[in-house]
């Protein structure tokens, strides 16, 4: 019992370390870490590139994946761009078993000692996800230490070594029971580089063999695609659900293609790291197979490679694999159709902060359409138009408050200064797309009354009307723009674009005043004409705000 006891608590320790080194490592590179993914290209060896990079920084290709599901599902990465990513991210997650192939143990205690001294008496929060990162690294091989002194009472112990011994892969079926074992072990501990981890330190024990524990990392291969398809449960969005399938297919075919060349491969694993100078894999001092560790993290690392060289090569037919095995997207003819975010990407602020980004360009968008039919009135009466105004006014209303709602979700959960940052502004371009609505739905009431009553404008001022309506209009598309895409010199253009509709509003009274003494204007007319300049000027105002936020954070 007390064998289990400790191994299990090791275990702990292990994956607790991961976390914490993982949310570290995203909490001092998030911010960056997005920009890189959103500036993607469509080439297939950038995207790998990439993937293998940004999982490297943050230690997980499962936290890599959700991020990506969060991406494609706001419509900032093509499903394209996601699987390349998703390949490459499989590559640099193996950098942890290398770290802990290289037996760090003796830095665990001095890494715990520095990183709660800078995790918890540090005034700087950036100290603080350092704090996290060294503290993670030192409670991981820390880990790595007590797993192994917990299992070596029982490297002698017969019915421990007959227990072990039953999983051999010198059969197809012994091979794809310890695929299945490491799949399994992996999806409820829900990391891979845990299980690789407990994986070693079995092996390095002697209690499981070089080809066993190689068929185990084949299965923790797999069970590492359960986070992300976890991270799509309840989602409607069918991009998201190609993207885990995405994973999950690249894994289990890769897989499926090395167990037909099993011995081999495990050939070809102990000549690469023999090359690179590692000793015998059966080599032992104290009864410990020292050598072995490395034999397995370059077996995980060399997987992954060659998987990735094949699906590269074959990016389109896993694309179109993945297309057909995935849900088909519905038909949604619903015109006021509600953001919807998932509860999965809550762990994931990079991710979720990603979807609300998509939501709100898609409310930005719906609020640009709605102005243009709404300013076209000015010319021509369309009852279609100025009767739906409540539903517009009533889905922006609806939609600001769902996005504010998941924003305060996220900010509730461990943010750092910067994802704090971005909520605070996305909270202030949602409420000013909202008061964009209200008034859009203050217009068109001035304008059924205006058709109502039959009162008719000068020439002159239909023209102002239409001009600082045209403005407004071309500002907002400019900031919905903006959204989808960053350039250069915006927040200038959006400053002139303010001024201007300031100074038209200016001239638009100063001509009015001139009208009305001049007997050219009547005062029903010169009333309301004023009232439309001033809703209008408010929305190049409100136009400005949204433009503040995205040139500070999107």
């Amino acid at each position: 019992m007390g064998i289990l006891i400790q191994t299990l608590g090791g275990l702990g320790l292990f994956i607790l370390g991961m976390k914490m080194m993982t949310e570290g490592l995203q909490a001092t590179a998030g911010q960056r870490i997005r920009q890189i993914l959103e500036a993607l290209s469509s080439n297939r060896f950038m995207g790998c590139a990439t993937g293998a990079g940004v999982a490297a920084i943050i230690q997980s290709s499962s936290a890599t994946t959700v991020m990506l599901i969060g991406f494609v599902s706001a419509g900032i990465m093509t499903l394209q761009q996601a699987v390349g990513v998703v390949i490459g991210a499989n590559i640099g997650t193996t950098i942890t078993g290398q770290m802990i192939a290289f037996k760090l143990t003796e830095a665990a205690l001095p890494a715990i000692a520095v990183g709660v001294g800078l995790k918890y008496f540090s005034k700087k929060r950036n100290y603080r996800y350092i704090g996290d990162i060294v503290l993670g690294f030192g409670l991981l091989f820390y880990g790595m230490v007590v797993m192994k002194n917990g299992l070596s009472p029982i490297r002698s112990d017969p019915q421990f070594i007959a227990f072990f011994t039953q999983f051999t892969t010198q059969t197809l079926g012994g091979l794809l029971i310890c695929v299945f074992m490491g799949a399994a072990l992996t999806i409820a501990v829900q990391s891979s580089s845990a299980t690789i981890g407990l994986t070693m330190t079995l092996a390095s024990s002697g209690l499981l063999g070089y080809t066993t524990a190689l068929g185990l990392v084949l299965g923790e291969n797999i069970g590492t695609t359960i986070t992300a398809q976890l991270a799509t449960i309840g989602s409607k969005n069918t991009e998201a659900h190609r993207t885990a399938n995405a994973h999950t297919i690249f894994n289990v075919v890769g897989v499926g293609i090395i167990v037909l060349i099993f011995p081999w491969f495990a050939g070809i694993v102990e000549v690469v790291t023999e090359t690179l100078g590692a000793g015998p894999v059966t080599h032992t001092v104290n009864g410990e197979f020292v050598n072995v560790a490395r034999y397995i993290a370059n077996g995980h690392t060399l997987f992954n490679v060659i998987n990735a060289v094949v699906f590269l090569v074959f990016l389109p037919r896993l694309i179109q694999l993945t297309i057909l095995i995935s849900p088909k997207p519905a038909k949604s003819k619903e015109r006021y159709k509600l953001p919807a975010f998932d509860a999965g990407f809550i762990d994931s602020p990079i991710g979720a902060l990603a979807k609300v980004k998509g939501e709100i360009i898609t409310t930005a968008g719906f609020a640009h359409a709605s102005l243009k039919k709404v300013s076209f009135c000015l010319k021509t009466r369309d009852d279609d138009v100025l009767g739906e105004r409540e539903a517009v006014e009533e889905y922006l209303d609806d939609s600001h408050k769902e996005i504010i709602r998941y924003l305060t979700t996220i900010y509730q959960g461990d943010v750092n200064e910067p994802e704090a940052k971005e909520i605070s502004e996305m909270m202030r371009i949602t409420n000013n797309i909202e008061r964009l609505g209200d008034s859009m739905e203050n217009v068109s009431k001035i304008l059924e009354r205006i058709y109502d009553s039959k009162i008719e404008f000068s020439e002159k001022a239909k023209d102002d009307l239409v001009a600082i309506s045209d403005k407004v209009v071309e500002f907002l598309g400019a900031v919905v723009d903006e959204m989808k895409e960053k350039t250069e010199g915006f927040y200038q253009r959006a400053l002139a674009n303010e001024d201007l509709i300031d100074q038209m509003r200016e001239q638009m009274r100063y001509h009015h005043i001139e009208r009305l003494r001049a007997g050219e204007c009547s005062v029903d007319a010169g009333v309301l004409f004023i009232a439309l300049v001033s809703h209008y000027e408010k929305m190049g105002d409100y136009c400005f705000n949204i433009a503040t936020g995205v040139d500070r954070i999107i």
